[in-house]
């Protein structure tokens, strides 16, 4: 069965979810309004979500180029309830991006087959997006980048996504086929 949860997550003051995620799973995240602490299930889905996000290295981002709709792989980790993404400069999409809203997704579809405990899930972040320089902590939680990218020396650029809109969507396998 598959549920779409949308979730709205705050504002710029607010982001709504606060906490840091990478790799290696969730953690600190505070009972900020709008967090765990929320007695909505907006509130924990929100979260999920970003749980989620923070359990897989990369997605897709979706923006315009030249009025056309385009997709491309980033690495990401959640950090104070926004999403950091590094891409290669070389290709240019930062510039697309920078000062626009743009989707941001995941998902666990390349993982083993549901074992029946955790089934397969995407979530999609939107919001607007800016260019950054993160501190070298934040740029040593993203690891090694690739070597090269199409043949190029891999040149990083970071943006910071500031989530306004979060969804959810679950595919749940029961005990037929």
């Amino acid at each position: 069965m598959l549920s779409s949860r949308p979730s709205c997550t705050g504002t710029a003051e607010d982001p709504g979810v606060s906490g840091a995620s990478d790799a290696s799973g969730p953690s600190g995240v505070s009972g900020a309004p709008g967090t765990a602490a929320s007695s909505s299930s907006d509130g924990a889905d929100k979260l999920r979500a970003i749980e989620l996000l923070g359990s897989v290295r990369y997605g897709r981002l979706a923006m315009s180029m030249r009025a056309l709709p385009f997709l491309a792989v980033a690495r990401h980790l959640v950090i104070e309830g926004r999403v950091v993404l590094r891409m290669h400069r070389g290709l240019g999409f930062h510039e697309s991006c920078d000062g626009s809203v743009v989707a941001y997704g995941a998902d666990n579809f390349n993982s083993p087959a549901p074992s029946g405990t955790e089934g397969l899930w995407s979530v999609q972040f939107t919001g607007p997006v800016e260019i950054m320089d993160p501190g070298p902590g934040q740029r040593a939680r993203f690891g090694t980048g690739p070597a090269e990218v199409n043949g190029e020396h891999f040149d990083p650029v970071y943006l910071r996504l500031d989530p306004r809109l979060a969804h959810m969507h679950t595919l749940a396998f029961g005990a037929s086929p």
